[in-house]
């Protein structure tokens, strides 16, 4: 993909994924807090439900919220996909920066300002949990997000079948 990645790409490839609610709270939905609107939240759940037990497996946040502020998302037509990977995937999409958690990753980790657009992270507040972030998908971060998002959707699939 050559192209930046639109929230509206994003969310039409989850909503095509078998068994994907995507849950998008528009302004004014009284069943979600004001801070939720305009954002959206991917789960894997065949019944059209949305799980009340379980966290999504990928998310997209239009603002930022009171505990994450790092990505500088306020501004017009800054944005961000957070994905939940597993362990491997984090390592190595992350690998020589800094860790969410400890602030290290290895003697010679390298920090990169969280509101870095088209950059794969660990997620600024919940990396250390193995959740990556990517502000502004472009170029360089399109198809791999699409395809953390399908790999995403599969564990959460697995996990659901665990418990069914």
């Amino acid at each position: 993909m050559s192209t930046h990645l639109s929230i509206d790409q994003i969310i039409d490839t989850v909503r095509d994924l078998d068994g994907s609610l995507v849950v998008a709270p528009a302004a004014g939905d009284a069943d979600f807090p004001e801070l939720a609107w305009g954002d959206a939240f991917f789960y894997y759940a065949p019944d059209g439900q949305m799980p009340r037990t379980v966290q999504p497996y990928g998310t997209v946040v239009t603002k930022n919220y009171p505990d994450d502020g790092s990505s500088d998302l306020d501004p017009a037509g800054r944005w961000r996909v957070n994905i939940h990977v597993d362990r491997a995937t984090f390592r190595e999409l992350t690998a020589g920066q800094a860790d969410a958690e400890t602030g290290l990753d290895g003697a010679e980790a390298s920090v990169i300002d969280p509101a870095t657009p088209d950059v794969v992270l660990p997620h600024p507040v919940y990396g250390s949990a193995g959740w990556i972030a990517v502000v502004n998908p472009g170029p360089a971060t399109a198809d791999m997000v699409l395809r953390l998002l399908r790999k995403a959707h599969d564990a959460a699939r697995t996990r659901y079948a665990r418990r069914h």
